[in-house]
């Protein structure tokens, strides 16, 4: 019995420690691409070489583990993954880090934390979710996106009084740090619709998640030639749009830093970290502690950037906080209702799919697909760079 219980408490603590250490991971992501970005960083630039040591991390896992696995992919296939790479990270990723250079960290990872909330809006728009409101757990659902909602509006359109945890932000005087502190105003507004877009965007490839798990089940191909095409496309755009030889050079110093963190702590290990875990406890494990890195980053830019805590933000993330644990409780009973476990979306999404073959964005419509699949294929395809980054 003795034995059991420690065996027990040795599983769950590594269960919570592997969770903490991806909220961790996302919390230095987004202080450190704070900091790179308001140096004067190019966006696309950053990126391309990020999913390109991304690649690299995630190619052995790859090889080694889905070897068994490998086969020519059909035209279709490769679509998929391109729209995947597009939306989730080309789009997605690029109009997120827009928006945090033209704003704070905290403020951004707010937008961060709405995003199954859109995702839940866009599951009903498209008839692949019900409200449920006849339901207990439907109510408390749909009340969680209202306050998730309206949280993310009270940060956005509510400053409130400023207040710092550390310092005055005019005690610094580290280049770095004033740097990542020069906010102008006039880009607030802009950097907003930036993180709305990129939520959007997120919000979308999430749902698109549920038809490449059905064509393309491979975790780790999937995740290495995406972010592959990831940094093709990266590139192909930021070439476009600057092609000095400045933005594209690579030197000693804090942003090779972060392309490397980045590329090896914040979307390989995480990935593997999140796999781990939605197979030992289900797709709605993880979701729960996605709100830490949010208080992480909140409490790290105040204190190590000397970042103002704004009243708006503090209230709205508490909003957004309220919002998101009701929704995934709500989520997760109505699970249990519905005759499944945790894990029955994660398991359905690893069958192939008939006519699955076919390119077509009218397959969301002919072939229904429930709500257990949408979230299992967001917890699969989210690597909390993503993303949640």
């Amino acid at each position: 019995m003795a034995m059991e219980a420690r065996n027990n408490w040795l599983g769950w603590s590594q269960m919570v420690a592997s969770m903490l250490a991806v909220q961790l991971f996302a919390t230095g992501q987004q202080l450190l691409s704070k900091v790179i970005l308001n140096q004067g960083a190019f966006i696309f630039s950053f990126m391309a070489y990020r999913h390109l040591v991304a690649a690299l991390c995630v190619a052995p896992f790859a090889f080694f583990l889905e070897r068994v696995d490998s086969k020519k992919l059909a035209w279709s296939t490769w679509f998929w993954l391109f729209i995947n790479a597009l939306t989730g990270i080309t789009m997605a990723m690029g109009l997120f880090y827009y928006g945090l250079r033209d704003t704070t960290a905290t403020y951004s990872t707010n937008f961060l934390n709405v995003i199954p909330i859109v995702t839940f809006v866009f599951s009903i728009l498209l008839r692949m979710e019900k409200l449920g409101l006849g339901s207990r757990a439907g109510k408390i659902k749909t009340v969680g996106t209202i306050i998730c909602v309206g949280g993310a509006l009270t940060t956005s359109l509510y400053k409130g009084k400023a207040f710092y945890l550390g310092h005055d932000h005019r005690h610094f005087h580290s280049p770095a740090a004033a740097a990542a502190m020069m906010v102008s105003s006039s880009h607030w507004t802009r950097g907003t619709f930036m993180l709305v877009g990129s939520c959007l965007c997120y919000a979308i490839w999430y749902i698109l998640q549920v038809k490449l798990l059905q064509v393309f089940p491979s975790r780790y191909r999937a995740t290495l030639i995406t972010c592959i095409m990831a940094s093709v496309q990266s590139a192909a755009i930021g070439l476009c749009l600057d092609r000095r030889e400045a933005a594209w050079r690579i030197e000693w110093n804090l942003q090779l830093v972060t392309i490397v963190y980045s590329g090896a702590l914040s979307t390989a290990a995480t990935f593997c970290l999140l796999t781990w875990a939605i197979a030992k406890r289900g797709p709605t494990y993880a979701p729960m502690f996605n709100p830490l890195s949010l208080i992480f980053v909140a409490i790290s830019e105040a204190l190590l950037l000397g970042e103002p805590m704004r009243l708006g933000i503090v209230v709205g993330t508490v909003m957004i906080i309220v919002g998101l644990y009701s929704f995934l409780w709500g989520r997760r009973k109505e699970t249990e209702l519905l005759g499944g476990d945790a894990n029955a979306g994660d398991e359905e999404l690893s069958k192939p799919v008939p006519g699955s073959e076919e390119m077509q964005l009218k397959t969301f419509e002919t072939s229904p697909v429930s709500v257990k699949s949408v979230y299992a294929a967001m917890e699969e395809g989210a690597l909390k760079d993503i993303v949640k980054s």
